[in-house]
């Protein structure tokens, strides 16, 4: 593989958010006039068709506005592809931030396109996506078609095509290695996808790559991970640092590094802020990983968020007005791995920042799997279910009544009676938790919140939370104030109160 910089944006344009409109594509007017303006905020709500040339680009494509005789607009970049249309190869309509629809809601189409993300139907095809979702295929193909535009498989075909532009670009891989890589089933709808999305063949559009020196000697491959301004990287990637876990996470040159376990093999992740984008650089075993690994980094960052309608609506609160303006665009930090987020939580009761970093260090030196990391001070793979599943607790220095739930959340883990995943139902997911003996409500808010990355999660009893309200001057109940004025933005506003002062979190 190779060393460089491309722009990556998964998953593919969807919709708007909710706080703008729920299906924005449909106001001709509105778009037209984001489209007059260039306007970056609206990339990856919807995607711009121009009937005349057959081209699909982005709101903020750099060229001249085509007459709106001439342009219609879809809600995804997949629905744009099916209805015939190829990409803009100025803009790369592509690579723009996901939609913040798919991180608001909990509904079908919403948990679909979540594992679609994830890569769930390259892996285990549609009828693998609807049994998790427990749907019917029929079913599911009629609401991703009615909201999206298109299928899960046409939608995974978009997700495919990019994918394969990067490898092609970035890396000296074989076409046959590539197509594979990406997820396609033969050589011919590998090489007829690029022809019809992108508008050349994989051969030129690598000497293209050449030409403007993308493609470097053998290494990492480095992307860039787009993301909506503001984003307050300072706020995210310095809380990350200060609960890594040693082995699993490290702080290197400026950059947050850790382990992955992906499905196809193992994976090191290099994520360093910039002004304008997020530098993505993967060490990945097998490269079919890289459309899971890049998703996982996009949700650990919480990097398709709306910062434009989450502070427009925390900063005209009282009691947040003058966090939000003193960090505007905080986002939630979220998880590469929900069962581990899961384990980490339940570790984190009742102690300390630092008390939770040892248990969690100490689980990781004693089940883990050893990876090689040459480049920094990585050891450890965060253990898999089987291998939690076969530790010894009871040798962890924790109460014994931690040690008892945590044996029983890897225990309902294992056996599916708590499901936590991409595509996981967040309010089911919770009365699963609450079930398990000695999960409360606070663990089960943090787990929604950073394992699922619900918005509107609130951990109310939280005490970094409680004493950060009280410090911004609210005299009454948190949980209820929380409730009646930064709804649905409570998991930012959590993030907020933390910003303000750190004691509490996990």
């Amino acid at each position: 593989m190779s060393s460089t910089n491309i722009d990556v944006g998964f998953p593919p344009a969807a919709p708007v958010s909710t706080c703008h409109s729920a299906r924005v594509f449909e106001d001709f007017e509105r778009c037209y006039r984001a489209v007059q303006s260039k306007d970056a905020r609206f990339d990856g709500w919807f995607v711009t068709a121009v009937l005349t040339t057959k081209i699909y680009c982005r709101p903020s494509c750099p060229v001249r506005p085509p007459y709106k005789r001439n342009i219609t607009f879809y809600p995804t970049a997949a629905a744009a592809q099916q209805a015939g249309f190829r990409a803009c190869k100025r803009c790369r309509p592509d690579a723009s931030p996901g939609s913040p629809e798919w991180n608001l809601r909990t509904d079908l189409v919403s948990r679909a396109m979540r594992l679609i993300g994830d890569g769930v139907v390259d892996r285990e095809g549609v009828t693998g996506l609807a049994t998790r979702l427990g749907y019917s295929t029929r079913q599911l193909e009629r609401h991703l078609n009615e909201e999206v535009g298109a299928g899960p498989l046409a939608v995974a075909r978009a997700q495919r095509a990019q994918t394969a532009r990067v490898l092609i670009e970035t890396t000296d891989l074989p076409f046959a290695q590539i197509a594979f890589g990406a997820g396609f089933a033969s050589i011919r709808q590998f090489n007829d996808t690029v022809r019809a999305v992108f508008d050349g063949t994989p051969t030129a559009m690598r000497a293209q790559a050449r030409k403007r020196n993308t493609v470097g000697s053998p290494g990492a491959l480095t992307l860039r991970l787009p993301f909506r301004k503001p984003y307050a990287a300072d706020v995210l990637f310095g809380r990350l640092v200060s609960v890594g876990v040693p082995g699993v996470e490290e702080f290197r040159d400026g950059a947050y590094r850790r382990t992955l376990r992906l499905p196809h093999g193992n994976c090191i992740a290099e994520l360093s802020p910039t002004p304008d984008y997020i530098s993505c650089r993967l060490m990945l075993d097998d490269v079919r990983d890289l459309t899971t690994a890049i998703a996982r980094c996009r949700r650990l960052l919480d990097l398709d968020a709306d910062p434009e309608a989450v502070d427009g609506a925390l900063g005209r609160d009282a009691v947040l007005a003058e966090l939000v303006a003193k960090h505007p665009g905080i986002r939630i930090r979220r998880t590469t791995d929900e069962h581990e987020t899961a384990v980490r939580v339940v570790l984190g009761q009742q102690v300390s920042l630092a008390a939770a970093r040892t248990h969690t260090g100490r689980l990781v030196a004693a089940c883990g799997v050893p990876i090689d990391d040459p480049a920094g001070g990585l050891t450890h793979l965060f253990p898999s279910l089987d291998e939690l599943a076969a530790f010894d607790v009871t040798t962890l220095k924790i109460p014994a009544s931690r040690q008892r739930t945590l044996r029983n959340l890897i225990s309902a883990l294992a056996d599916g009676s708590v499901v936590l995943d991409a595509g996981a139902d967040w309010n089911r997911a919770r009365a699963q938790l609450v079930a398990l003996p000695g999960i409360g409500p606070w663990t089960a808010e943090m787990i929604a919140m950073r394992g699922l990355g619900d918005p509107d999660a609130f951990p109310s009893t939280d005490i970094g939370v409680m004493t950060a309200a009280r410090l911004a001057g609210l005299s009454t109940d948190v949980a209820t104030y929380a409730h009646d004025h930064w709804r649905p933005w409570r998991s930012y506003a959590v993030h907020y109160l933390w910003a303000a002062n750190m004691k509490g979190e996990t």
